[in-house]
C-alpha cells in the first residue's frame, strides 16, 4: 500500500506538467517570441490555388465555384533562376521593408541594406512571401516592367492587381509555377430549364408592341489626344476604330455621372479616374511597345489587337455599370 502511494505520488508531477504543456500552445510560443504574421494560417482554403505561367507572364487565381482571374507579372530576368514547382502563401505583408539579398548587394554594392515603405521601395504596398528564399509576389514602383522577364526572382503585378490579390488570398494558399501555358478551367455551360408548353387560349395574342431602336452610344473623345505621347496612346487616338471603342466607354461613364445625385458625383468621378488610371496601367503592361518601335508593322498590328482585346472588355465593362 504505501508502495502504491509512492508511486502515485510521483505521478502528479508528470500529469501536472503534461497538462501544462498542451495548455501552451505553438501560436502563443509564437507570439512570445515576436514573430507574427499578418494572417492566421487557419484561413488557409485548398478551393483557392495560385498558377504562374511564365510562358504567359501571367497569374491565374482559381477559386472552385467562381470565375478565373488573371493579372499580368513580371518574371524573373535572363540567368535569374526561377523554381518550377509548387510552394505556398507563407505571409503577407502591408507597406513591406525591402532587405536586398546578399547576391544583389555583391551585383551593386550601391544597394542598401534595406529600403523601408515608401515610393522608392520596388516592392509596393504588399507583398506575399512564398515558400521559396527571397521570393515574393509583390507589387512594384516600376508598372512598366510588368508583363517582361525584368525581376530578380520575385513576380512582380501592377498596384491595383496586387491591391486585389492580397485581399483575396489568405495565407497558406498553394502557389505552382509552371513554364508552359496554365490549364484554366472552362466556363461552367448554362444549365437549360425546360419550359411547359402554354396551354391554348381562346382569345387573341395582343399585339406586338413596336420595338424601339436603343440610343446610339454616345462617343467622347479624349481629350489628352492633343498632347498624347505615349506610343499606345497615339495608337487609340490615331486609329478610328481604337477611337471610337475608347470614346464610347468615355460616352457611357459620362451617362453614368450625369445619372447620378449631385452629392455622389464627385466621389463617382474620382472613381472612375482612378479606373483609367488602372487602364493605362494595364495596357502599358500587356500591350507594350519600345518607343519608336510603333512605325514597325508587325509590333503594330500586335498592339492594335491588344488594344481592341482591352478596349472592348473595358467597352462591355462600362455598358454593365
Amino acid at each position: 500500500m504505501q508502495r502504491t502511494a509512492t508511486f502515485l505520488w510521483h505521478l502528479v508531477p508528470t500529469a501536472t506538467l503534461a497538462i501544462a504543456l498542451t495548455l501552451v500552445s505553438p501560436g502563443d510560443s509564437r507570439a512570445r517570441d515576436g514573430v507574427t504574421t499578418s494572417e492566421a494560417a487557419s484561413e488557409v482554403m485548398p478551393a483557392r490555388r495560385i498558377v504562374i505561367s511564365l510562358t504567359e507572364r501571367r497569374l491565374h487565381l482559381l477559386e472552385e465555384g467562381h470565375p478565373p482571374r488573371s493579372f499580368p507579372v513580371a518574371i524573373g530576368r535572363p540567368g535569374v533562376a526561377i523554381p518550377l514547382e509548387d510552394s505556398r502563401v507563407l505571409r503577407k505583408r502591408r507597406n513591406p521593408t525591402w532587405h536586398p539579398t546578399a547576391n544583389q548587394r555583391r551585383e551593386n554594392p550601391a544597394l542598401p541594406a534595406s529600403v523601408p515603405p515608401g515610393p522608392s521601395n520596388p516592392l509596393g504596398k504588399f507583398a506575399l512571401d512564398l515558400g521559396w528564399t527571397a521570393i515574393a509576389i509583390h507589387g512594384t514602383n516600376d508598372p512598366d516592367s510588368v508583363g517582361r522577364r525584368a525581376s530578380g526572382g520575385c513576380f512582380r503585378l501592377l498596384p491595383a492587381d496586387i491591391a486585389t490579390l492580397f485581399e483575396m488570398v489568405p495565407v497558406g494558399t498553394p502557389v505552382r509555377v509552371v513554364s508552359g501555358p496554365a490549364i484554366v478551367p472552362a466556363p461552367q455551360p448554362a444549365i437549360a430549364v425546360a419550359v411547359p408548353a402554354a396551354l391554348p387560349t381562346l382569345t387573341p395574342p395582343p399585339s406586338p408592341l413596336p420595338t424601339v431602336a436603343p440610343p446610339p452610344l454616345p462617343i467622347l473623345p479624349d481629350p489628352r489626344c492633343a498632347t498624347a505621347g505615349a506610343p499606345l496612346r497615339r495608337m487609340i487616338c490615331t486609329m478610328p476604330d481604337l477611337a471610337a471603342l475608347d470614346g464610347r466607354a468615355r460616352g457611357l461613364h459620362q451617362r453614368h455621372l450625369a445619372a447620378l445625385p449631385a452629392e455622389r458625383r464627385d466621389a463617382a468621378a474620382y472613381a472612375l479616374l482612378q479606373e483609367e488610371r488602372r487602364f493605362d496601367d494595364r495596357i502599358t503592361a500587356r500591350c507594350w511597345v519600345r518607343r519608336g518601335m510603333e512605325e514597325d508593322p508587325a509590333v503594330a498590328a500586335a498592339a492594335e489587337a491588344c488594344l481592341r482585346d482591352a478596349l472592348n472588355v473595358r467597352l462591355e465593362e462600362a455598358k454593365r455599370r
